[in-house]
């Protein structure tokens, strides 16, 4: 599918907004000629030097190591940035640093000038395009739109990422497991997945988390904090999905369905999980004595039994209990309230393992 790229202002833009230093660069042209092509993306490039580094995007090569501690990246810039975190402003002598960062510009060397201040924020970028993308953050346009849903954004990437919503083209695919997807950064975080890499952790409780997103939802269970709420019962949310799937229950639409026993759910999650009633899949095993259970929630609970930990009291006589379906029939020997009878006698229980301990004396 091809799709044109509208753009409007650009150049008014990044002259309302770029502050050229002291530095004088002159006799640099700019060929917007593009022959240099990405045979797996199909991006262009007016340099073969930016093709091959694109690459690495591809290939996941980490040709940069740092000295110290052996980290490895990608770009050169990138192993610049990180020497800054040990302390080291320059961590070559002069000549070697010289060679490994400055970038020639007809003769010119900008080590690591740099060249254009944002006017609003003050914010320095050694080059102009970079100044432009910075400057949307305070103009806040979106200069490049879609032809097919008319969706806008602010980079010219951003828009031909957004086509593959559109072409189903996906480009990038896992070298483990053959998945494909669209952006080279959902398959970084796919990886994670073969990995078990955990690189987002929370401050109050150590928890680890694959995903940032993730992480932040994670964190408002600490704060209690739910900013998305129903427009209709007003019932709020830390997560904007489990609010989407809470709207549908105000629709009644159930778009999943088991193709066993044909019954709907709201979410794949909930279906997934229903599944394992025909399979007798136990997923969940207790690493101290290994029983196995289909359900996460049901492990959670049983993991009490080894820890004799009781995180559930009855708020009148304080007694505490491993499990929350414990201490519902208790509290029921406060109010009184008897749910099953004896359909001999009639007499009245308040647990049902009391009735059936009661059957026994009719039997006998």
């Amino acid at each position: 599918m091809e799709a044109s790229i509208e753009s409007s202002g650009r150049d008014s833009i990044s002259d309302a907004f770029v502050k050229a230093s002291d530095t004088d660069v002159q006799d640099i042209t700019c060929i917007d000629k593009k022959s240099f092509t990405c045979d797996v993306c199909g991006k262009e490039y007016s340099q073969k030097h930016n093709l091959l580094r694109h690459l690495r995007s591809h290939t996941n090569e980490k040709p940069y190591s740092c000295d110290i501690c052996n980290k490895k990246f990608s770009e050169k810039c990138h192993l610049k940035e990180h020497y800054h975190k040990h302390g080291n402003e320059k961590p070559f002598s002069s000549d070697a640093y010289s060679q490994k960062f400055s970038l020639k510009r007809e003769g010119l060397n900008c080590t690591d000038k740099k060249l254009f201040t944002c006017v609003i924020c003050k914010k320095e970028v050694s080059r102009k395009r970079d100044l432009y993308r910075h400057c949307l953050t305070h103009t806040k346009e979106k200069p490049y739109s879609c032809e097919v849903c008319k969706s806008q954004f602010s980079l010219k990437q951003s828009l031909k990422v957004h086509l593959r919503t559109h072409t189903n083209e996906k480009p990038f695919s896992c070298e483990t497991c053959g998945k494909k997807f669209s952006r080279t950064n959902d398959l970084k975080v796919h990886y994670r997945t073969h990995t078990k890499e955990k690189p987002f952790s929370c401050d109050t409780c150590g928890k680890k988390f694959a995903h940032k997103i993730r992480l932040t939802i994670h964190i408002r269970s600490h704060t209690n904090e739910k900013p998305f709420s129903c427009d209709t019962c007003g019932k709020a949310f830390s997560d904007k999905t489990n609010l989407k799937q809470h709207f549908l229950s105000h629709t009644n639409e159930k778009f999943y369905s088991c193709n066993t026993c044909g019954r709907e759910f709201y979410r794949t999650c909930d279906l997934n999980r229903h599944f394992r009633t025909h399979t007798n899949d136990k997923p969940f095993s207790c690493n101290i004595c290994g029983k196995k259970f289909s359900y996460k929630s049901s492990l959670k609970i049983h993991i009490h039994v080894h820890t004799s930990k009781k995180p559930f009291a009855c708020d009148t006589c304080g007694k505490e209990f491993s499990q929350e379906s414990s201490l519902k029939p208790h509290f029921l020997t406060h109010t009184n309230e008897k749910f099953y009878s004896c359909n001999t006698c009639g007499k009245e229980f308040s647990r049902k393992s009391n009735l059936n301990r009661h059957f026994h004396i009719h039997k006998n």
